[in-house]
């Protein structure tokens, strides 16, 4: 089993007037074999708490810790965090022109192996034409430039096979949800279904039960000015989506307006 632990977290952004504190002490501990679905209102600090967590350099974390069982993950590199066994699904992934999903995907899985330990090109296809398949997406996907010219919904499938075809330990799924139908979400749904397991971890970003209605989450945390304010189980997600931001920020002593 692995732990990933975040302790009393603080991160800000550069602004014109200085460092503008987002996350204001964030604690959350989250193991292989869990599911953690994140809700919260806007400007709350959700996609800040995933941007801290992979080393994005335009946040500063400026108190706390995220451990890695036990290893200090702020003291590694983006790359290192990845081959570490960390994962972003990112809301809006890049396009990059000139590099296919396939050789991108290949060099991915390849940078967590030994020099030695390359996966072999026929492997690589056999694993990469079944996710595929479970994920609906057409062969001519893998040789097209990486999410260049995709939808929405394209980008979205295509984060979840980058998911299953490298399989990391813990899994950041920021608003994978976004802009999706229904046929969409239930694909997607299914690909993260995949990955449950003792050895995987997924922090699923989210405003919306009805994500949560095709991934069952084992833990649920609301997030508002800029910390957790509340955990609790799949029905936690239930009662937010009925009563709103509102009558938790009342019950919690929280000064909240809903936005219209």
């Amino acid at each position: 089993m692995s732990v990933l632990e975040i302790k009393n977290l603080h991160v800000g952004v550069e602004d014109e007037e200085g460092t503008k504190e987002i996350l204001k002490g964030v604690n959350l501990t989250m193991k292989t074999g869990e599911i953690h679905a994140i809700m919260g209102p806007n400007g709350t600090g959700k996609s800040t708490l995933s941007a801290a967590i992979m080393g994005n350099p335009h946040y500063q974390v400026t108190q706390g810790e995220i451990l890695l069982d036990g290893q200090d993950v702020l003291a590694m590199a983006v790359d290192e965090r990845a081959r570490a066994g960390l994962f972003l699904a990112m809301q809006y992934p890049s396009e990059i022109a000139g590099v296919t999903n396939a050789d991108f995907m290949r060099a991915a899985m390849n940078a967590k192996r030994g020099e030695d330990d390359k996966i072999s090109v026929m492997k690589f296809i056999k694993k990469l034409d079944e996710k595929m398949e479970l994920l609906n997406m057409p062969e001519e996907m893998a040789e097209r430039y990486l999410n260049e010219g995709f939808s929405g919904g394209e980008k979205k499938r295509n984060e979840i096979l980058q998911l299953l075809m490298i399989e990391p330990t813990f899994a950041i799924l920021d608003e994978i949800d976004s802009g999706l139908d229904i046929d969409a979400l239930k694909i997607v749904s299914r690909g993260v279904n995949a990955m449950r397991g003792e050895n995987f971890g997924a922090m699923i970003i989210t405003h919306y039960q009805r994500l949560l209605d095709y991934i069952t989450p084992d833990v649920v945390h609301i997030m508002m000015e800029g910390r957790v304010v509340k955990t609790g189980g799949a029905e936690l997600a239930k009662q937010l989506e009925a009563q709103g931001y509102a009558t938790i920020a009342e019950e919690l002593g929280i000064d909240y307006r809903e936005e219209l």
